[in-house]
């Protein structure tokens, strides 16, 4: 009887061990998720100074990234500035390096000014919260890094600048073009606070046969040299059984593909996509005073970052 009792309690301490083993791996190999009240903060913080951070005021523009900066050093992410001149005015770029394994980078980025004397909470406070959310998280997870990430906020993307080689993103995509072989690819958040199941989604010309007629998903937009990117994000976003996830391949040419950072990276022969809500396209307040926080939906916002978090990790 003492034999049975000995086995028995040997067989209930293997098993034990093993559920706990069990427990255990499944707690290493979850990921942290994005946390939506987080990304209200941020964006608080980035329409909070009474001003407006367009191109005339620099001040405020200063502002916005000294803060950007000082977050991300709170993640333990050192950060630096790219600065240049346009007109004789100095603006700049925030650049944030976390380290991986190997020489190869990824790039998450999102601009930070503007358009005109709007609060641009969609366009693009959502883009720089995504970022910063994405920075934190993958701080945390720093060990399980393949890739080294750099976390870039541009500005001047909004008019008179965009499409001219004044943009923040311009220039940095200027400045990394000799790296051109250890960059991995290149995600650009552009709009990704606002969404709508109702049938309020507008297409360019030709799209609206193809793609969902509500507003209740997010886009991956690459060309024809990122086109394996945007299967990577809708696939993470797929298993992560969140929000619906559409993909637009088109070549860098096309109209209407060249409305945001990415396209700088496009005409350096770099892998990039956008990640957007598609802007105007689905955003009645889109470029209006009504471009605020309270019309965002930061849980899909947070979605969506949870589904950049684990095809970058991939």
């Amino acid at each position: 009887m003492k034999k049975y009792l000995t086995e028995k309690n040997a067989l209930w301490c293997f098993f034990s061990f093993m559920a706990f083993m069990a427990v255990s791996s499944a707690h290493a190999n979850t990921v942290k998720n994005a946390e939506p009240q987080n990304l209200t903060v941020y964006m608080e913080q980035l329409l909070g100074g009474g001003d407006y951070r367009n191109f005339k005021d620099i001040q405020e523009l200063n502002r916005v990234s000294a803060w950007i900066r000082e977050q991300m050093r709170l993640f333990g992410i050192p950060c630096q500035y790219q600065n240049y001149k346009v007109n004789d005015e100095a603006y700049r770029n925030v650049v944030c390096s976390l380290k991986g394994r190997n020489a190869d980078t990824v790039i998450v980025g999102a601009h930070y000014d503007v358009f005109e004397d709007k609060p641009g909470a969609d366009d693009n406070a959502s883009g720089v919260a995504g970022v910063i959310e994405t920075a934190r998280i993958l701080s945390a997870e720093k060990t399980r890094l393949k890739n080294s990430v750099d976390f870039i906020f541009y500005t001047l993307n909004e008019a008179p600048f965009s499409g001219t080689e004044d943009m923040g993103s311009y220039v940095h995509a200027k400045s990394i073009e000799k790296q051109s072989q250890n960059i991995k690819s290149i995600y650009i958040l552009e709009n990704i606070g606002y969404f709508d199941p109702n049938f309020v989604q507008n297409y360019p010309i030709g799209l609206k046969w193809i793609y969902p007629s509500h507003g209740n998903y997010i886009a991956a937009v690459g060309n024809l040299q990122s086109r394996e990117m945007t299967a990577d994000f809708c696939a993470a976003m797929k298993n992560l059984n969140q929000l619906q996830c559409e993909r637009l391949i088109a070549p860098s040419f096309v109209q209407a593909m060249d409305f945001s950072d990415h396209n700088n990276y496009w005409a350096f022969d770099l892998p990039a996509i956008v990640i957007t809500d598609t802007g105007a396209y689905r955003n009645k307040n889109f470029h209006t005073e009504k471009d605020i926080i309270e019309n965002l939906d930061v849980g899909k916002m947070g979605q969506v970052v949870n589904g950049l978090v684990q095809t970058i990790l991939k």
